[in-house]
């Protein structure tokens, strides 16, 4: 519907009787929603506007602003909640999960078909005919886009997930999403099963099985909408068990505590434990994002994230001059826009009393059968491939066009092909006379006439010159896979986004056996930033991470120092911020 621009009519405030009319008429449509969260969405006091337009096909649409972005969005009568509303609200409507190269498509107006879902353990939600859903991408519960269900879900597993699934509505990217702030999604991590009670329209029969449906690799899907747009994908077969290997806090309610008092906790728990256990005297003053990325986050219970933007500080700088006011610590701007803590006071009574927890026997005993096994960097040798016009050279040491042979068995065979054929200068060791085949295969043809000698080491520079590239990477614990061509570095570039803010995007990450979905989580953690995976433009199959910011001094350290992959197999790291300077 907003695939495309969309003509404004009016924009004006709401007033107060209209404010209190449509948070009735947004409890009819969202009985999920308690009185505090309807205060939220459509605020009192705080600015609301409504905007009415005109979609691109002449659909007349009512849009409500708070804050900023578009939260909700009326049509024919109906309310509907933007992917702004669902990224605070993400268990609101019931949710079907598909593949990051499908939005793309999706944001150009094309609506979602059953082939393309990825079907959850516990079955998939049970919706009806007409239902409102969320669209959210593999490893990640922040809706994407929004639909209407074409068939129950009972009449989706009797069709075999083939056929139309969902009617979509409204895209993260599309023209009503950049009408806000034009914020990337969050990573919300991945629950077993929501709550019913929180799920809106959607019904609780249950989950359905359908271990009967899935038979054989599900991962070709049609994507139909306008014309322009109607189109078959076929999801690359890497990301059918891609996952974001991130487990979040958990968000029901604990003891009648909201999820915000729940992460202040964890915060505080965190901050204690990292404090008691991690920093001593001699590391002061300590880069407060270092007192974060590498200690706060360490002490970050197994199975639970801490994400300080989702806490009532919101922001570190506002959490540690809390603890400033308490006389805990000392922060101090040692340099302009960085700041540090200077001074611990470890005999604080709320320092001195924390009790450093210990993870339970059994909580240890499956985190040591589940916990992703360390990664291990890919060995990288370059070889050589032959090509036509050299086989002559290598056929005698029994190789063909294609074979690919490492440096050092290039030189062996050189060598022996040189003293084989008495070609051996016998007053000058270090020359090689040119015969035959080897002018045909070392020189060019102006030279030909004018070479006959040769060093040793410019008949090796110049024959593996001629030789195509190729590469062997082998990783841990399995098999070497030769390749052809040149190996891709890990690109790391930084890009402009609107209002003029940046970037940092991770591209070629998979080359080296290292999964997009959990860097993006590390990053997000180490960074405080939004981060996301995306499609690669006009590559096919590829993504990436964005993140928010340039997070390359983050990126650095890890890949660098905790990958251990080495630099010349990562470009971009010289653009860096330097210390000091904003990002």
């Amino acid at each position: 519907m907003f695939a495309k621009a969309f003509r404004v009519k009016s924009n004006t405030a709401v007033k107060g009787s209209d404010r209190r009319k449509l948070r009735a008429d947004a409890a009819v449509a969202f009985p999920a929603f308690g009185p505090e969260q309807l205060l939220e969405l459509v605020p009192g006091k705080d600015e609301l506007n409504i905007v009415k337009l005109y979609a691109h096909k002449g659909d007349a649409v009512t849009v409500y602003v708070s804050g900023g972005n578009p939260v909700l969005f009326e049509l024919k009568g109906t309310l509907y909640p933007t992917v702004y509303t669902l990224w605070s609200y993400p268990s609101l409507l019931p949710a079907f999960t598909t593949w990051p190269p499908v939005l793309e498509k999706l944001v150009g107006g094309a609506d979602l078909m059953l082939p393309g879902l990825t079907v959850p353990p516990g079955g998939l939600p049970q919706v009806q005919q007409g239902d409102l859903c969320a669209i959210t991408l593999v490893g990640n519960r922040a809706p994407v886009a929004i639909g209407v269900a074409t068939m129950s879900t009972v009449e989706m597993l009797a069709s075999g997930l083939k056929g139309r699934g969902f009617t979509v509505l409204h895209t993260y990217l599309d023209h009503l999403w950049q009408f806000g702030d034009k914020s990337s999604p969050p990573t919300i991590p991945l629950l077993d099963q929501d709550p019913p009670e929180c799920r809106g329209n959607a019904k609780e029969e249950g989950p359905v099985q359908v271990d009967s449906v899935l038979q054989g690799d599900m991962d070709c899907l049609t994507l139909q909408g306008d014309e322009e747009s109607s189109m078959a994908y076929r999801t690359p077969p890497s990301e059918a068990t891609a996952e974001l290997r991130e487990v979040g806090m958990d968000q029901e309610p604990a003891d009648s505590k909201t999820f915000q008092e729940q992460m202040d906790e964890l915060l505080l728990r965190c901050f204690f434990h990292a404090l008691k256990c991690r920093v001593t005297k001699a590391d002061l003053p300590l880069l407060t994002s270092t007192f974060l990325g590498s200690h706060m986050f360490s002490c970050c219970p197994e199975g639970q994230q801490l994400d300080i933007k989702k806490s009532s500080y919101k922001k570190l700088s506002k959490f540690l001059h809390h603890m400033m006011k308490e006389q805990i610590v000392q922060v101090k701007e040692l340099s302009k826009g960085v700041e540090s803590i200077v001074a611990v006071d470890w005999k604080h009574p709320s320092i001195t009393s924390f009790v450093v927890p210990e993870p339970s026997p059994t909580a240890q005993s499956v985190h040591e059968d589940t916990k992703e096994k360390p990664y291990h960097p890919p060995e990288i040798e370059s070889l050589y491939c032959i090509p036509a016009s050299m086989t002559s050279l290598f056929q005698a040491a029994g190789h063909k066009k294609g074979s690919t042979l490492s440096g050092s068995e290039v030189r062996a065979i050189i060598i022996d092909y040189a003293k084989k054929n008495n070609l051996v200068d016998a007053d000058n060791k270090n020359l090689v006379k040119m015969d035959p085949i080897l002018c045909d295969c070392i020189l060019e043809k102006a030279e030909q006439n004018t070479i006959l000698k040769l060093p040793w080491d410019k008949l090796i520079e110049r024959c593996l010159q001629r030789l195509k590239p190729a590469y062997q990477v082998t990783f841990y614990g399995q098999e070497p896979i030769v390749k052809k061509g040149k190996i891709c570095p890990i690109d790391i570039t930084l890009a402009q986004r609107a209002c003029n803010k940046k970037v940092t995007l991770v591209r070629n990450l998979e080359v080296f056996g290292l999964d997009p979905y959990s860097v993006a989580a590390i990053l997000q953690q180490r960074g405080q930033a939004s981060a996301t995976i995306t499609p690669v433009p006009g590559v096919k199959d590829a993504i990436q991470v964005q993140i928010q910011g340039n997070q390359i001094n983050h990126l650095s350290r890890l890949l660098l120092e905790e990958y251990n992959i080495p630099r010349k197999y990562i470009q971009g790291l010289e653009k860096a911020p330097k210390a000091g300077k904003k990002k």
